[in-house]
């Protein structure tokens, strides 16, 4: 043998399990870092609005292009330990700063739409962020798990 590892069956359905969720969050994540760069003034007014700071366009573009490319490397499954890390705490500290929709989730507006649900999403999102990481020696369908069944050197974990 040369040093392969070859997988189960359980091992190949566990890593399309972790494939399907590590592009999905991969994607979630994507798609807001994508608007930074397409709407920046809208993150500026956010960052007005929800943190009491003023960024630049300058730095809406920068933090945008940085989740691009932590989306990238998780979509591929390099550096997991960093990349997969990176999206969590994101993902976590948005939901820090909402922890007051969490309290009241069946609220309604003035029109009868419920404004809080995006939260429950959210709590689903951190919980698949979470099981990524705990699971990423069984996310085999990825550049890191293809390179520990290789046996190559572990820079990758």
């Amino acid at each position: 043998m040369d040093g392969r590892i070859l997988l189960t069956p359980q091992d190949r359905l566990d890593g399309l399990a972790l494939l399907i969720l590590r592009l999905g969050l991969a994607w979630f994540i994507f798609l807001w870092a994508a608007h930074k760069i397409i709407t920046p003034k809208q993150y500026q007014s956010l960052a007005r609005h929800i943190d009491g700071v003023d960024v630049s366009l300058g730095q809406v573009y920068a933090m945008g292009g940085v989740q691009i490319a932590f989306c990238v490397l998780a979509a591929l499954g390099v550096l997991r330990c960093f990349s997969y890390g990176s999206l969590l705490l994101m993902h976590f500290f948005t939901i820090t700063r909402r922890w007051e929709g969490f309290l009241d989730p069946f609220a309604l507006n003035d029109r009868g739409f419920p404004v809080n649900r995006n939260q429950v999403i959210d709590l689903a999102v951190l919980g698949a962020f979470i099981a990524l990481v705990l699971l990423i020696r069984r996310d085999h369908f990825s550049v890191g798990g293809w390179l520990a069944r290789h046996d190559r050197p572990r820079w990758w974990m």
